[in-house]
């Protein structure tokens, strides 16, 4: 109801029983316009009619009295004239002493028409030419005046109060004037709560009316902020001050500098709102207010510090202000208990990175303190802040840091940490191998530590941190292989297990490890045979099954102590059969023929190595270990024809290649001919690929670099201080565009212009009786519309209300008002939309209006407006083991089929990834090498919904060269899959029409 102040017209009806009122503009231009929909039946059987009200309001109960002025507020807000009820309610209601009953009076004087009519013959002369109509004020408004005097006069401070409160939304300047003299009493009154009502009454009168009303008002203010002792009273005369007279606002300050902080919170954040008006405004003012945002830095509240950090680094960038600012934010970051402020705090340390690293790299640790948080989102972005400025003199106290993080998280009694989880530890693991990449010196050290987790959850992250580490740094080979071999047998994940194999296959270079790994492995390979039996095959499948079972309930009846039968039941646990065969013997048993295939190579690979060192191994040695591989080369390809398991289609890839390594070991010729290959090309391809990471994550470092701006030596130097007192007085300079594009490297305004077209949507013809056009703009969570309308008639239209409505999850929380449109005239009226979810929507509506000259409605049906789903994507990244671990759990999928008249795998990905605005995860060649591709994408919402896109697409010579495959879309929401999959069918059909 305290929007309901100014004149309502009742627009269409919107169903049963409700009225949609639409607010025409007030007096006052800060106000905005606002529609929205009320209910009429809010009272059993509907509302009562003129004569019921006032037949109630005379009724001796308060309790009857309010519900009559409820039904009288609510049909005027529907438009309803009731002009009886006014006087009824100044002599049954105005005097009264009941609180409700007294805020529904105030609630009402809102709402009612408070002047009069204007009569026919001053409408048809102010219509032709004589001026604006005087409006003229109700005789029972000087009534309602005295009422109010006397709550103003009231001895109950707080009937004073909520009338001055009431005083603040009347913008009326008859009935506010004959109160001025009782508000200026307030102002002395011995209660704060008085006296800080009547401060803001001043002000909400002196901001709309001037000098008019009270031309003393600041000064009236000021004798009171001296006085004042109550914080709420000083903080509500300083904000008057602060907005009405600046100046004395400044004067007040600089007094009472000593006491700021112990005027409270609400008085030290006006002052920093001071400051920064103030500052931005004169620069050369900043000398002044630095002692005082220095002493609000250490405030006791944390609102009040963090503004006052804020307000510093934003006024001055001296190394001696960052470095105060930051360290209140680390002070605040450990000393909050609120995620979402650390979050925020820990988003302006990212923004002072850019510009103060040094100073950053002085507080790391202190930043790091925050891992011990049990949120994970907190956890990643501590991690995303610190892991850019650490330095050589800092990267040993990091990571033994993130070494003791990692080991809290293996620890049993780290409840804390039980939250967090295997995407912790992640976390930890690559911002520590992060350090290891850029700090060879602290490789040693953490590499050992980190390889007593590959039989965790972060396994697969950790072998490949320590595969990049064998390979860059030669003299730690030895150690981690050693670490390596006495950790085989507790790996229990495939993937882990075949990148452990192959690294002992790779860089066994020496006579002694070469002999110890082909051990181990053989030991835990077992006897040569990976095909169970009949009888251990029904011996273990019963022994799952009672597993599976649980344990069994067994009822019974037994005689109790004193003759009685009972019935008694227990619970038999399955007894547990102790199986102490090795992972990898279990895994090759169970049907995994990819692991088989690496188990052959790496042990063909020891064999090759092994001949080198003819002088220490002994050739009855190399015979053995030759034959041993021979037989469970064999036994692997017949445990890979009579296997069942997923990986049956691999046979002819297993057979292939364990038969390429039996003809290595048997056959000289090919020996000679493929050992090269096998012994060095996978050493010097890893390699390479570690050199082009490198090079590419060093490339983009370079490109998020902001290049300096560069000009010609032959420019013009333009000296402000030179330049005329007009320019410098506030006049407008027009080199101030040129200046700011040269310092700011911004030259290219028309792609700016070009981009804002392109989000221009027409909504109807030109051939329209009226035209309408919409400019779209999405915020993240909001879309902002601004629809222009041209009246394309030679007649006035009224009632012009364009209707909207959305389809999908949107919701239109901002109508367009109703208009008035004259002979081809032009008005933008605005929308605003809140998202909630990432999917593809529409905007669809219908503009109606009345012809004034013809008295017909029309309406006018509007073109959609289709969202992109591309609005809402932003472009993320994730690990291998994150992307596959989704991918198996998100359950929408959509499968697109490759249609493209794009001839090149490269370029199709391309285009791909420029089109869904994605991140390709695949490291790829930028030159078409073969005859396949594939690879992963990935993208997150606004909302932190989770995209994934796999592309296998490959050139077919049977189709004219043309490509084929399929795109596969998994999210865990169906918007996001559907509408991901229109964009790129869409994009690929545009392709063809290109």
């Amino acid at each position: 109801l305290d929007k309901a102040c100014g004149t309502s017209d009742l627009n269409q009806n919107n169903g049963p029983g409700s009225v949609k009122l639409t607010m025409a503009a007030i007096n006052n231009s800060n106000e905005s316009y606002c529609t929205f929909t009320l209910a009429s039946d809010v009272t059993a059987g509907g509302l009562p009619s003129e004569q019921e009200i006032c037949k109630d309001l005379e009724n001796n109960d308060p309790q009857v009295k309010r519900h009559a002025l409820k039904a009288a507020i609510m049909a005027m807000l529907g438009g309803e004239a009731l002009p009886k009820i006014l006087m009824q309610v100044i002599r049954y209601c105005i005097n009264t002493q009941d609180k409700p009953l007294k805020k529904l009076c105030m609630l009402y004087w809102e709402v009612v028409p408070k002047y009069q009519e204007p009569t026919s013959e001053e409408l048809l002369a102010a219509h032709s030419g004589g001026g604006s109509i005087q409006r003229k004020l109700l005789p029972e408004m000087i009534l309602v005046c005295n009422a109010l005097m006397n709550d103003l006069n009231h001895p109950n401070e707080y009937v004073r109060g909520s009338m001055l409160r009431f005083l603040c939304k009347v913008k009326d300047e008859e009935i506010i004037s004959p109160l001025v003299a009782s508000i200026k009493a307030c102002l002395e009154h011995r209660h704060p709560y008085v006296r800080k009502n009547a401060a803001l009454a001043i002000f909400h009168i002196h901001k709309l009316f001037g000098e008019n009303v009270i031309p003393d008002a600041p000064e009236l203010i000021q004798s009171l902020l001296i006085a004042e002792t109550d914080m709420a009273a000083r903080r509500n005369a300083f904000l008057m001050l602060f907005n009405q007279n600046e100046d004395l606002a400044i004067e007040y300050l600089a007094n009472n500098i000593d006491d700021i902080s112990k005027f409270g919170d609400g008085f030290a954040l006006l002052v920093l709102e001071l400051t920064r008006r103030v500052c931005r405004r004169d620069p050369h003012q900043k000398s002044r207010f630095v002692r005082v945002l220095l002493e609000m830095l250490s405030s006791n509240s944390a609102a009040v510090s963090y503004e006052a950090s804020w307000t510093l680094v934003s006024l001055s960038s001296a190394p001696t202000a960052v470095r105060a600012a930051a360290v209140t934010y680390t002070n605040l970051l450990n000393s909050q208990n609120d995620n979402n402020v650390k979050m925020i705090v820990l988003e302006r340390l990212e923004e002072l990175k850019k510009n103060h690293c040094k100073i950053l790299q002085e507080l790391l640790m202190d930043v790091l303190r925050v891992l011990s948080s049990p949120n994970p989102d907190l956890c990643k972005k501590v991690l995303d802040v610190a892991m850019d400025i650490v330095t050589v003199k800092n990267v040993t106290e990091v990571v033994n840091t993130l070494k003791r993080e990692v080991a809290k998280t293996n620890s049993d009694d780290a409840n804390e940490n039980e939250a967090k989880g295997a995407v912790y530890r992640g976390m930890l693991i690559r911002a520590i191998h992060g350090c290891a990449v850029r700090f060879p010196q602290v490789a040693e050290n953490v590499v050992l530590v980190l390889m007593d987790f590959l039989s965790t959850e972060s396994g697969m992250q950790v072998i490949i941190f320590a595969r990049a580490i064998v390979e860059q740094y030669p003299p730690l080979r030895a150690s981690v292989l050693s670490k390596l071999l006495h950790g085989l047998d507790s790996i229990s994940n495939t993937s882990v297990m075949c990148v452990c194999l192959w690294i002992l296959g790779e860089y066994s270079d020496t006579a002694e490890v070469i002999e110890e790994t082909f051990g181990d492995i053989t030991t835990l390979l077992g006897e040569a045979s990976f095909i169970l039996k009949n009888e251990e095959k029904q011996a273990k499948e019963k022994a799952a099954a009672e597993a599976a079972a649980g344990p069994k309930l067994v009822t019974k009846n037994v005689v109790l102590s004193d003759g009685t039968y009972a019935t008694q039941t227990s619970y038999t646990e399955v007894k547990k059969v102790d199986d102490d065969t090795p992972h990898l013997r279990k895994m090759l048993v169970s049907g995994d023929v990819f692991l088989g295939t690496i188990i052959s190579s790496c042990l063909t690979k020891l064999c090759l190595r092994a001949e080198e060192f003819s002088d220490k191994i002994s050739a009855l040695t190399l015979k053995d270990m030759t034959m041993k591989t021979l037989l469970y080369m064999c036994a692997i390809v017949k445990m890979a024809e009579s296997s069942v398991s997923a990986q049956k289609s691999s046979l002819a890839d297993c057979s292939e290649r364990v038969t390429l390594c039996c003809r290595v070991l048997l056959d000289p010729k090919v020996k000679e001919l493929l050992k090269p290959t096998l012994l060095e090309k996978g050493k010097a391809t890893f390699g390479e690929f570690l050199k082009n990471l490198k090079d590419k994550e060093f490339s983009e470092e370079s490109k998020s670099e902001s290049e300096a701006p560069t000009v010609q030596p032959d420019d013009l130097i333009h000296f402000r201080q030179l330049r005329s007192t007009a320019i410098t007085n506030g006049e407008l300079d027009l080199d101030d565009g040129s200046d700011l594009a040269r310092a700011t490297g911004y030259v290219d305004g028309g792609s700016l212009l070009s981009d804002e077209l392109s989000h221009v949507y027409q909504l109807s013809g030109f051939a329209d009786p009226v035209y309408a056009e919409a400019f779209v703009t999405v915020h993240d969570y909001d879309i902002s519309l601004e629809i222009l309308i041209i009246n394309r008639t030679p007649n006035t239209l009224s009632n012009l209300t364009v209707e909207l409505s959305t389809m999908g999850d949107m919701k239109i929380v901002e109508r367009p008002q109703t208009q008035n449109l004259a002979p081809l005239d032009q008005i933008t009226v605005k929308a605003s939309i809140k998202v909630s979810s990432t999917e593809s929507g529409h905007i669809f509506g219908t503009i109606v209006y009345e012809d004034t000259s013809t008295q017909e409605k029309g309406y006018i049906n509007l073109n959609d407006i289709h969202m992109d789903i591309m609005d809402y994507i932003r472009p993320a990244t994730c690990s291998d083991e994150m992307f596959r671990s989704m991918w198996a759990e998100f359950e929408w999928e959509n499968k697109v089929a490759i249609s493209t008249s794009i001839e090149g795998l490269v370029e199709f990905l391309d285009h791909i990834i420029t089109s869904t605005n994605m991140r390709c995860l695949t490291p790829h060649e930028t030159t078409d090498k073969g005859s396949f591709l594939a690879a992963n994408l990935y993208a997150q919402s606004v909302f932190g919904e989770d995209a994934l896109v796999n592309v296998s697409v490959e050139k077919k010579d049977d189709n004219d060269g043309k490509l084929a495959g399929y795109i596969r879309i998994r999210s865990k929401t169906q918007g996001i899959a559907l509408s991901l999959g229109d964009r790129i069918t869409s994009v690929q059909r545009g392709s063809l029409t290109q």
